[in-house]
């Protein structure tokens, strides 16, 4: 059975710091891109960052790039987020996901070519994540 799930969200005053883990099974961890995604309270999902699986390198998009580090242990089939100086923005549920399809998870976390809401392979429940200002 494959799982990812997801935790250390929880409340955090605006420019302090979170670290959300994702820990996965069931699945051959080095074959996948692993993402992620976040979705504010009535707004549409949006990536945050993944690494991918051919050079295991992370990438972020804007938003978020210089704030937060995403991180792997292949030990432990778990990937990490560590998010610094929160914004009240960045109040979101937060879910990690993974893909067998590297440029599949890139496109959606870039939203290249409108992708933005394809569906991954497979999915966490998610991690809320609330930052006060």
């Amino acid at each position: 059975e494959v799982q990812l799930v997801e935790s250390g969200g929880g409340l955090v005053q605006a420019g302090g710091s979170l670290r959300l883990s994702c820990v996965t099974s069931g699945f051959s961890f080095d074959d996948y891109t692993i993402g992620w995604f976040r979705q504010a309270p009535g707004k549409d999902r949006e990536g945050v960052s993944c690494i991918t699986s051919s050079d295991r390198r992370a990438y972020y998009v804007e938003s978020v790039k210089g704030r937060f580090t995403m991180s792997y242990d292949n030990a432990k089939n778990t990937v990490y987020l560590e998010m610094n100086s929160l914004k009240p923005e960045d109040t979101a549920v937060y879910y990690c996901a993974a893909e067998s399809e590297e440029f599949k998870m890139v496109a959606t976390i870039f939203n290249i070519g409108g992708r933005g809401r394809t569906n991954m392979d497979y999915w966490g429940k998610g991690t809320l994540v609330t930052v006060s200002s």
